[in-house]
């Protein structure tokens, strides 16, 4: 008996060093590294995102509506999707995984977790991480029925890193699209020094960290200045509004259905202007050169008793400036406060509902200018 189970742990043994090899070929740690995009090789879909349906799909009562950390939180992490970074450094342990993309804000997953808080950059999402043999997932959630699924592994032949992101809505899939990135060769910026420093191993050379979308760095981290030596950063809260005393209403997004259900243009836009000339402000008409507030409103019909109503308030600039892939400055257009929200209700009341909450989000504006100002 004893010789016939050691004849069977034998062969076991056996098959266990057969099988492993092709096995020990791809490991998590193959994620480990610094990676480059390859453009050519990636998917860069025209559109790309959630759906912009206002309704779910279930009876009426039970009509999501959407706060504005929700909005804050889909609005980045699609953004992050639309357009990714062109360099990621991915560290591997036991226990975590960090990603730090540049540009972009570096997070830190715990695969086998559940429901994890994590913090990255302006906002805070609910994540799951799990190892499916060497391929890495990681499910973001940016509200309730959206989710953003990325899934990372690695190529041996060539050597790329595969980075696929799916927008899942409700029961269902949504868009997708696979990025390619290749080992980064010696020149380019050393990403991965920053993230090795954040776990205590040295870097190889001092490098300056690119200050993250939507995210002030904390003082001495920007990067120098391409102009005179004495140009300093102000850093202060909404240092971005000081100086500012006129801008623009552009109002954009009311339709059909909008009259349907009392929202009318003119009134809106005049609404609108006068508490920004009750504010100090002078309101330059119809123009969106400089500095302007966009106003849009989106309405559908949900029946002839219900409307419902995607309404933004954006306050937007428009600044100069060199990009890392740029060889010269190029004009940007810069979102200096943004609010959003969802509503809805009966006809007869659906109209001042909305024009209240859009009015509210003005006055906020209108309040951080003059705090700025003072």
């Amino acid at each position: 008996m004893t010789s016939s189970r050691a004849a069977i742990l034998g062969a076991l043994l056996a098959l266990c060093l057969v099988g492993g090899g092709p096995l020990s070929a791809q490991s998590p740690l193959d994620l480990s590294g610094s990676w480059t995009l390859n453009r050519q090789l990636s998917q860069f879909p025209k559109e790309l995102g959630f759906s912009t349906s206002l309704l779910n799909t279930g009876p009426v009562d039970r009509l999501q509506v959407e706060s504005q950390e929700d909005a804050q939180r889909t609005r980045f992490l699609a953004d992050e999707v639309r357009l990714p970074p062109d360099r990621l450094a991915i560290t591997v342990t036991p226990a975590i995984v960090t990603i730090t993309p540049d540009p972009g804000a570096a997070r830190t997953v715990q695969p086998g977790r559940r429901d994890e808080s994590v913090k990255i950059g302006p906002v805070t999402v609910i994540t799951n991480a799990s190892w499916d043999a060497n391929r890495l997932t990681i499910v973001y959630k940016a509200q309730t029925g959206r989710l953003l699924r990325y899934t990372y592994w690695v190529n041996q032949n060539p050597v790329q890193l595969i980075v696929e992101v799916e927008f899942v809505e409700g029961k269902g899939g949504g868009d997708r699209v696979r990025r390619v990135y290749e080992p980064m060769s010696p020149g380019d910026s050393p990403v991965a020094a920053q993230s090795n420093s954040a776990l205590g191993a040295p870097a190889s050379a001092p490098s300056t960290p690119t200050a993250p979308r939507g995210v002030t760095p904390p003082p001495g981290t920007f990067p120098a200045s391409s102009g005179p030596a004495s140009t300093a950063i102000d850093q202060r809260p909404d240092a971005s509004l000081k100086g500012l005393t006129r801008l623009g209403v552009v109002l954009e997004g009311v339709g059909a259905d909008s009259a349907k259900c009392g929202l009318k243009p003119e009134s809106i836009e005049a609404a609108v202007t006068k508490r920004l000339t009750d504010a100090g402000l002078r309101v330059v008409r119809y123009s969106d050169d400089e500095t302007y507030l966009y106003v849009n409103i989106n309405t559908v019909t949900a029946s002839s008793a219900l409307c419902v109503s995607r309404y933004d308030v954006t306050l937007y600039s428009h600044a100069a400036a060199q990009l890392p892939h740029t060889t010269s400055p190029v004009l940007l257009q810069v979102e200096l406060l943004h609010k959003g929200g969802l509503a809805g209700g009966g006809p007869a009341v659906h109209a001042e509902s909305v024009l209240k909450n859009v009015l509210e989000y003005v006055d906020q504006f209108a309040m951080r200018v003059r705090d700025a100002n003072k």
